[in-house]
């Protein structure tokens, strides 16, 4: 079984084909249940979006610790994949603020679990895919709102300063936000938000608004006139930051997008739901994109980014990089450090065409998933994977994950997690 939701609808490039062969089961569950303010908790159905919780909690004067960009990511994909923001150098990932799931297992069963209750298969849930029951609700902590975020930002040069300057500011808890733009192998703008209620009425940059430069384009204002700056963005408008320019894929799409006569007549329009691309992108575009464009998230060590970036220069020279930091505890379930403590990390995201002369998709992919596992990192499971079942299973731990797909009988009922998005596993 799998949920009925069309392929085409989620936010994923990959194509799932395992939606043709498997039994849809509708799941058409899209309402906040409950906000409750005593306990911090909101209680949330899994197709409820970004976009729609934090409209749902901001006037009420809370937000959530970790709000990943895209409007349109939904709870269940952030719980059963992953999700990443520029607060999880605090508060980890997405997976780490949520409190209890609600689950329909293969026998037909309705059961909570928490770290307290049912909690292993609560730790075997995250990165599983669907693959150990249907997700029907999730409890995500809260915390309090605040009208801005206040960003410095600071233009950095040389990769060796460049990863030494991230470093420090991700170890920093007074910091809300780190987040860092890789323009080039030694060219960078790292910045760091602390979230407020006041602000100097003539640095506020509502950067959300339909007219304004898309965000990366702004930021790299800053680096090419070799000057720091500070600035007060709507919490919301921060939150959303990447939204219009789907970070930066939309050049690609609408090369002129970020042109100002466009903004101001059109920018309303944009961007296109990732899901209308998807609907209306034949086979042959499809295919070119899977040859010709890569959407990679990698998350890695801190103490290898260095190296990783030049990796990634080296097998795909896409640019910008994404860095964002997360602390990575060591629960159990299928990704955790390789100590005994935890250990901060780094998603380092690749979303462009690359202009390596060498690229191939599959063969390049394959190299920088080799490297990943060679530093102990792990590949987000939204898009394209190339290894084998060994080394998806070198790179992430699945002892719980198949001790309870055995205790639950989930093999007759749901399919491996490396059968639903690995391409060599794909029929």
């Amino acid at each position: 079984m799998c949920t009925g939701r069309p392929g085409w609808l989620t936010v994923s490039l990959r194509v799932g084909k395992y939606k043709k062969i498997h039994k849809n089961i509708m799941i058409n569950l899209m309402d906040v249940l409950e906000v409750d303010s005593e306990r911090q908790v909101v209680r949330v159905e899994p197709l409820v979006t970004m976009g729609q919780l934090t409209a749902h909690l901001n006037p009420m004067g809370w937000t959530i610790p970790v709000v990943p960009e895209l409007d349109d990511l939904t709870v269940g994909g952030l719980i059963m994949g992953t999700g990443i923001e520029s607060s999880s150098h605090i508060y980890g990932l997405f997976q780490h603020t949520c409190v209890a799931y609600e689950l329909v297992l293969a026998d037909g069963s309705l059961v909570r679990c928490s770290p307290t209750e049912n909690s292993d298969l609560f730790y075997a849930v995250p990165w599983s895919c669907g693959t150990l029951g249907f997700l029907v609700a999730a409890e995500i902590k809260m915390i309090p709102a605040k009208k801005y975020v206040k960003i410095h930002y600071e233009p950095v040069r040389g990769l060796q300063k460049i990863c030494e300057k991230f470093t420090e500011e991700s170890k920093k808890k007074e910091n809300s936000f780190v987040e860092g733009l890789v323009y080039s192998l030694d060219k960078a703008v790292i910045m760091t938000g602390v979230l407020t209620d006041e602000a100097e009425q003539n640095k506020i940059n509502r950067i959300g608004n339909y007219y304004k430069p898309w965000f990366f384009k702004h930021v790299e204002k800053y680096l090419k006139a070799d000057r720091t700056g500070i600035e007060y963005i709507p919490s919301r408008h921060y939150y959303h930051r990447h939204t219009r320019s789907i970070f930066w894929e939309l050049q690609d799409i609408i090369p002129f997008g970020n042109n100002p006569v466009f903004r101001y007549l059109f920018g309303w329009m944009a961007p296109p739901k990732i899901s209308l691309l998807k609907l209306t992108q034949g086979e042959a575009i499809r295919k070119l994109y899977e040859q010709h464009h890569v959407v990679q998230d990698m998350l890695v060590p801190m103490k290898s980014l260095e190296k990783s970036i030049q990796t990634f220069h080296v097998d795909l020279n896409v640019y910008p990089l994404w860095l964002c930091p997360f602390i990575l505890p060591n629960n159990p379930g299928m990704v955790h450090p390789k100590g005994d403590e935890a250990e901060l990390y780094v998603d380092i995201g690749a979303y462009g065409e690359p202009k390596t002369k060498q690229f191939e998709a599959r063969a390049s992919m394959r190299q920088m998933e080799k490297f990943v596992r060679s530093v102990h990192g792990f590949q987000m499971l939204y898009a394209d994977c190339y290894m084998t079942r060994e080394e998806f299973w070198d790179m992430f731990d699945g002892s719980l994950y198949h001790k309870l797909r055995e205790q639950m009988n989930c093999k007759d009922a749901f399919p491996e997690v490396y059968d639903k998005i690995c391409k060599a596993a794909r029929h």
